[in-house]
């Protein structure tokens, strides 16, 4: 029997070709990848970017719907009005002005209360002999008050009584002009009293502290003089100033040391002169010197000059 020669083996050839043939579509349903939504399509035109098929578009949520955490347009436009970083920068002023008016309120405090307590340290830091002492002069000078007024409304009832008035009032006029003439300085005027001497560096600002100070404790009259022999009686309208070499009181040229002659009453004087922090510790602390001498009896010699009124006259 003739040999026949097999059938090639197609088994291979028949997986190539039902591995290069196109595949069925799996159904119905189903789109080619390449084609486009219409809704898409317009997006593109516009200038929007494409969405990958099947997935949902910038804005939309997987069901169709937006999400309920986005803000309206409306609550977009007030927040982009007000940025953040201002409305944190307002809160923060705010609360910093606020702070700032509390801080310079009781920094305001403070000050006045530093200011009180500076202004009783002097006493506080005084001797009790000292502030005995000053109790003491101020009882004295209400007493001396009080015997002016009663003598006033006794000269009041002799001017206005029987037939000696006239002679009453004559005399009380002589005994005004006196004083007035004592106190205007056109009047020489002895009596008891201190006699105060300056040396050392002295300022026209520490000599008016001490005439200021022998007024307060009831000097009625008071006279300085330089050691260049030049005097001046010292007045209401007295005036004192820095000069080369000394001071220049009310146009008189003064030098150094100084003595100040006062009428009053001396331990009153002396107390409001030795006072701590008065005129004797601030002339000390200039490095100046201040002696206090009670001779018992002083005499005011320097008269002032007559004032020339233009303008005033008596209203009566």
């Amino acid at each position: 029997m003739p040999l026949v020669p097999a059938p090639p083996d197609r088994a291979p050839e028949e997986a190539a070709a039902a591995q290069s043939a196109p595949e069925e579509p799996a159904g119905p349903e189903a789109e080619p990848a390449a084609s486009v939504d219409l809704e898409q399509t317009v997006r593109l035109d516009k200038g929007s970017a494409t969405p990958s098929v099947g997935e949902p578009s910038d804005g939309e949520a997987s069901d169709g719907k937006a999400p309920a955490d986005e803000p309206s347009a409306g609550e977009d436009a007030a927040e982009e009005a007000v940025p953040a970083p201002a409305r944190a920068r307002r809160k923060v002023s705010s609360a910093g002005i606020v702070i700032a008016v509390l801080v310079g309120l009781l920094g305001f405090a403070l000050i006045v209360q530093v200011r009180g307590t500076s202004t009783d340290s002097t006493l506080a830091s005084a001797r009790t002999d000292d502030l005995v002492r000053i109790l003491s002069d101020l009882d004295s000078s209400e007493d001396r008050l009080r015997q002016e007024i009663e003598d006033l409304e006794q000269l009041k009832r002799e001017l206005t009584a029987g037939s000696e008035s006239a002679d009453a009032a004559r005399k009380a006029a002589e005994e005004r002009a006196d004083e007035l003439g004592i106190l205007a300085g056109t009047l020489p005027a002895k009596g008891p009293g201190l006699v105060v001497r300056f040396s050392g560096p002295i300022r026209a600002s520490r000599m008016l502290d001490a005439v200021e100070e022998l007024r307060n404790a009831g000097a009625e009259a008071m006279q300085v003089t330089g050691a260049n022999g030049q005097s001046v009686r010292i007045i209401v309208s007295t005036w004192f100033q820095d000069a080369d070499g000394g001071l220049n009181v009310s146009g008189a040229k003064l030098t150094g040391p100084y003595t100040i002659t006062v009428i009053g009453d001396p331990a009153t004087m002396k107390t409001a002169l030795n006072i701590p922090g008065g005129v004797v510790a601030t002339v000390s602390s200039d490095g100046g010197n201040v002696i206090v001498e009670d001779p018992g009896t002083v005499t005011v010699t320097v008269l002032a000059a007559e004032p020339n009124l233009q303008y005033a006259q008596p209203a009566s």
